[in-house]
């Protein structure tokens, strides 16, 4: 596999994905400007019976202004509260997951494994050892990484990714995940889901706006079919946003792999693994699961309804980029070595 490509190509596509976020902005601002324009423009003449209707001038510099200021208020506002709540480090979110911190001397062979496997990444990523959970309901292939630094890094591994996954393929899902942490892969999705949020409450203040009455009645009050324009204006800015972080979460799966192939100098191992969630899936039993469904290893939710909103790359896709000759068939899963 010629992982530094593979790394090359992934980055060049988060790259433009991340333009075209800051494109989606740009839209929303023009969009919000030329609603704004268009309403108070036919709202004053309504107001005024039998006065003939004035040009359209659609360019009102002020009216400009307010709208930048006052849409990038709202988003910019809006993320700072997200990311702050975020902020939480890695543990918090293995914790709301049912993860269940790992002791330092394990004397569960998987666990131990898991373990050892753990700081060998660590020393191969040149970071210091994480906190690992373990997830002990999930029966499922699958595994995820938290925080915002190394120095509040968590790593949260299904019971059976442990029980079911020999220790080279652990190796290939460990090393994946340390690679997320390595490229900011967190830290960038927290800043999208901040951005997600500011946008949604462009659709709440129009939802405020929609039911905000006048001095002139409800039927001539400008502001109402502002906060309507607000709110269909933020329902298509969310729906095309969480597109564009869909894809860049897939994006950045595709890195995390050939990352892991750096580390590890074993695609087979990887491959092995993704071969095997094929057969005994990936699925996360926690109510939080949705809330971290980009942060996981494998899709720990059902089948997303559209393509284009999945989190992850295909199945098939992943193994394939690091076994071009895979027959398709997953491999059945079993009780594999327990070597630490």
């Amino acid at each position: 596999m010629d992982f530094f490509g593979q790394q090359d190509k992934a980055r060049t596509k988060t790259t433009v994905l991340v333009v075209y976020f800051v494109i989606a902005i740009v839209f929303i601002i023009a969009s919000v400007y030329l609603a704004s324009l268009l309403i108070f423009h036919f709202t004053q003449a309504q107001q005024q019976p039998g006065v003939a209707l004035p040009a359209l001038v659609l360019w009102d510099p002020r009216l400009f202004g307010l709208v930048v200021v006052g849409t990038l208020g709202v988003v910019l506002i809006g993320s700072l509260y997200k990311t702050i709540a975020l902020s939480k480090g890695g543990s918090a979110v293995a914790e709301s997951l049912g993860g269940r911190l790992l002791g330092t001397d394990p004397t569960d062979p998987d666990e131990r494994k898991l373990r050892n496997v753990v700081q060998e990444m660590a020393l191969a990523a040149g970071m210091p050892v994480p906190k690992i959970y373990v997830l002990d309901k999930d029966k499922g292939i699958n595994a995820f990484a938290a925080g915002h630094a190394p120095s509040d890094a968590a790593i949260g591994v299904t019971r059976g990714c442990m029980s079911l996954l020999t220790r080279d393929e652990l190796q290939g899902v460990i090393g994946h995940e340390f690679s997320h942490l390595l490229n900011g892969d967190m830290r960038l999705n927290i800043r999208i889901m901040g951005i997600l949020f500011g946008i949604v409450c462009l659709a709440v203040i129009g939802r405020v706006l929609l039911y905000t009455r006048g001095g002139g009645g409800r039927g001539r009050n400008p502001m109402m079919f502002v906060g309507l324009a607000l709110i269909v204006i933020g329902a298509l800015g969310i729906l095309f946003g969480r597109l564009i972080q869909a894809a860049l979460s897939r994006q950045r799966e595709l890195l995390a792999d050939a990352s892991a192939v750096q580390f590890t100098r074993n695609p087979a191992g990887l491959a092995g693994a993704l071969k095997k969630i094929g057969s005994a899936g990936s699925k996360i039993d926690s109510a939080h699961a949705s809330e971290a469904s980009h942060m996981f290893f494998e899709n720990g939710l059902g089948k997303p309804l559209f393509g284009m909103m999945a989190t992850h790359p295909p199945l098939e896709q992943r193994i394939r980029a690091l076994d071009p000759e895979w027959d398709g068939k997953f491999t059945p899963v079993g009780v594999e070595s327990r070597a630490v």
